[in-house]
């Protein structure tokens, strides 16, 4: 794209305020004037379109590459850009709307079209600590099953997962997995476990470097860690697990009804 093809420098304004666009302009700080305006350029925009280059970004909103880098590098965090070592900067694709129900990654992603993939990172039995022997309704000491996981979705990493199932309650989980990807899946058709109910809170870290080379992305990106907490129909613990999205391709959704 050309700097002809760039849209143009003006802000609309509101002519029902007695705040000019120039004045409202002053206040704001220049890189989130710049930012305003990529988004406006972007939007019209297809996902995986290159966005004009730094140089040609400033030289067109008369400003400096420094300000024009971090206009950029907030819309990448926000998961509007994506930018690609040695490739440039692109158009990112729509975030993810991932409802929060109790339902696999396997089943979120064929929901939304999208073929998802598993690659297990690691498994293997690990010593309860008191903590995790609470969850997971076992004696502190007691064997758990770790399960450490890399999602996928049409190829691209989505998130990393790490769950604890108690490991005298499931044998021969860990064969089992190799021929059902989806834990959840397995947890039904081999062990007749249905799951009923499950807390699950919601916070925001940032990818260290070895989280961020799994997924793709640069060191210290907002990642959304959702930590689970699963019981069965009879209310008895299953699973604990730790979920890391990241932030640029997820978004979650829920519906909530007053009582």
């Amino acid at each position: 794209m050309t700097v002809s093809q760039l849209a143009s420098d003006e802000d609309p304004g509101d002519s029902s305020t007695a705040v000019t666009p120039e004045v409202v302009a002053l206040r704001l700080p220049k890189y989130y004037q710049v930012k305003r305006q990529l988004l406006e350029l972007t939007a019209a925009m297809e996902a995986g379109s290159p966005v004009p280059p730094e140089r040609e970004l400033a030289r067109h909103y008369g400003t400096s590459r420094t300000t024009v880098r971090q206009a950029l590098a907030e819309l990448v965090v926000e998961g509007r850009l994506l930018r690609m070592q040695g490739k440039g900067t692109f158009v990112a694709k729509p975030k993810v709307a991932q409802s929060l129900e109790l339902a696999s990654y396997t089943e979120g992603m064929r929901a939304h079209g999208l073929h998802p993939q598993t690659k297990i990172l690691d498994i293997g039995y690990v010593t309860a600590d008191d903590a995790m022997a609470v969850l997971l309704g076992i004696r502190p000491g007691g064997r758990a099953l770790r399960i450490h996981r890399l999602r996928l979705a049409d190829g691209e990493p989505m998130s990393i997962d790490t769950s604890h199932l108690p490991a005298r309650r499931f044998p021969g989980l860990r064969r089992e997995l190799e021929r059902h990807r989806s834990l959840y899946e397995t947890l039904r058709t081999a062990y007749g476990i249905q799951l009923a109910e499950a807390e699950e809170t919601i916070e925001t870290v940032l990818a260290d470097p070895h989280d961020a080379r799994l997924l793709g992305v640069d060191p210290g990106l907002p990642l959304l860690l959702l930590s689970r907490h699963a019981f069965d129909v009879h209310g008895e613990p299953v699973e604990y697990a730790q979920s890391w999205y990241r932030g640029d391709r997820y978004k979650f959704v829920t519906k909530l009804r007053r009582s």
